[in-house]
């Protein structure tokens, strides 16, 4: 192989940040300012594509839907969005970051995209997690994938991992990496195994090894109202295995992990007979399963 075919396509430095947002409209400015203070902690150490939990600029654990009304915002044109694109314009960089969003009467759990060029666009979480619920719309955008200079990207938010169709239809329709948001709480024990992962580590290396792409799982961490939040985030790479560690249980970190972003679009073939996408049997089920609202893109 020549240095060229060994030269990266598309590098990028990704940096997953894990930390402890808290509800409450008198802890908006300290999430907002502790984002990004970690956020230029990448930066300055070579991030290109930066990763926040879900909900980060509001907390979690809403009292009532009037609570969390109160704490939610319009995309593209709320404080946070804005905050995060003038972030981004600033160090040259992409963001993913975790809000609510407000359209009307109408909420929503929400990951945004912005990039040096400003807002790129949203995702609505599909799958919702108990109490949210009883204020939260299910998303209703879809799953889609976002054309960027470093790759194409797809979002899911937190318990969309548990459904294995979401990361497949982000893979099919193109995505090179997948940015996961998450507020991945305790449930019954065990939580973890004895090499301290707990089962949302193992299904995003699942759905990387399965759909042969990237995926950067930023989780939080702390007890928001007595809810607690269990870390484990990471960063995977196309064959599914951790690229670094994963994170612990309690404690604040970045993790960064360099990529070649669209070296996913090669990574199905895995020999001279089996290629991922072209051994799925089309001809007992669409390409899309169904879904709608994409195009099957090529990897």
């Amino acid at each position: 192989m020549t240095d060229a075919e060994n030269h990266p396509v598309s590098p990028a430095r990704v940096a997953v940040i894990q930390f402890d947002p808290q509800v409450g409209l008198d802890n908006r400015a300290a999430n907002t300012d502790r984002a990004l203070a970690l956020a230029e902690r990448a930066a300055d150490d070579g991030a290109t594509l930066i990763v926040l939990p879900e909900l980060s600029a509001t907390g979690y654990s809403f009292r009532d839907r009037a609570e969390a009304y109160a704490h939610a915002e319009e995309v593209p044109d709320g404080a946070t969005v804005r905050t995060w694109e003038s972030f981004a314009r600033e160090r040259g960089v992409h963001v993913v970051t975790g809000l609510a969003e407000r359209e009307g009467v109408r909420l929503f759990d929400t990951a945004v995209l912005v990039g040096p060029d400003g807002y790129v666009g949203r995702y609505r979480k599909t799958h919702l997690w108990n109490r949210e619920k009883l204020w939260f719309t299910p998303g209703d955008l879809g799953f889609p994938v976002f054309d960027t200079p470093i790759g194409r990207i797809g979002l899911l938010i937190c318990w969309d991992i548990w459904f294995p169709e979401v990361p497949r239809l982000l893979a099919q329709q193109g995505a090179d990496i997948i940015c996961s948001v998450n507020n991945w709480v305790w449930t019954p024990p065990p939580i973890f195994d004895e090499t301290g992962r707990c089962m949302a580590s193992y299904l995003t290396m699942t759905a990387a090894h399965v759909n042969n792409v990237f995926i950067a799982a930023a989780n939080r961490v702390g007890t928001d109202r007595g809810a607690r939040f269990l870390g484990c985030s990471l960063i995977a790479g196309t064959n599914g295995w951790p690229i670094g560690r994963v994170a612990g249980a309690e404690e604040e970190t970045i993790l960064t992990a360099d990529i070649d972003v669209v070296s996913a679009r090669s990574a199905p073939i895995w020999n001279q007979l089996n290629d991922l996408i072209r051994d799925r049997r089309t001809d007992l089920y669409d390409p899309l399963l169904g879904y709608g609202l994409g195009h099957v893109a090529p990897r």
